[in-house]
């Protein structure tokens, strides 16, 4: 039985499509080029995130940073060793989780290289030097994020009011009141409080 001509004449044209679509010719096929660049693009991505995460691993802050006082400062914090287990590293309180908000860290931290490059904060005394506007410079940016990263642990909603001592409940209670965030209050939490940061 003959297939009528409406069937036969879709069928060429799929087949011409098909054709088109995987044959090779002097401009690459379209089947090629959406298959290399879903190959290219997923290389590209998941180099580009793996590259990322590996910035945030606490071996790779302490090789580029002239980090050799705040890292102790950390090494004695809560922050560092307390009877839960639970550890924070540099990027747990200086990079985002949210990508958007990573990649724009990741992007400010170029800043951070350059001045590596200089040798801006390459001894002690030169880091003494510029620790004040440093501190503050982090303070203001979480300040700004509502204290973002350290909202990354610590969960207003999840504290347990009642069982903190009565000085962390009036402060914790007054804080809110004045809508204030984590840092207005915990500076030098995990690092020692330069001289003049409370200077007026």
């Amino acid at each position: 039985m003959a297939e009528p001509s409406g069937t036969t004449s879709r069928k060429r044209f799929i087949a011409r499509w098909w054709s088109a679509l995987w044959r090779p010719s002097v401009r690459y096929s379209v089947g090629a080029l959406v298959i290399g660049g879903g190959i290219a693009g997923v290389l590209l991505w998941g180099g580009f995130n793996w590259a990322m995460e590996l910035s945030n691993q606490e071996a790779f802050c302490i090789s580029c940073h002239e980090m050799g006082p705040v890292y102790s400062e950390l090494q004695e914090s809560v922050h560092y060793s307390n009877a839960t287990g639970v550890r924070a590293t540099c990027s747990d309180c200086h990079v985002p989780k949210e990508w958007v908000y990573k990649v724009q860290r990741k992007i400010a931290a170029t800043n951070e290289l350059f001045h590596k490059a200089l040798g801006t904060i390459d001894t002690p005394e030169k880091f003494e030097a510029q620790r004040l506007a440093l501190a503050q410079h982090v303070w203001s940016t979480m300040k700004a994020t509502d204290s973002r990263e350290c909202r990354n642990c610590h969960s207003a909603q999840s504290m347990n009011v009642p069982t903190q001592n009565r000085l962390a409940q009036r402060k914790h209670k007054a804080a809110a009141e004045k809508g204030q965030t984590c840092i207005d209050c915990h500076q030098g939490i995990a690092h020692n409080l330069p001289a003049g940061w409370d200077a007026r």
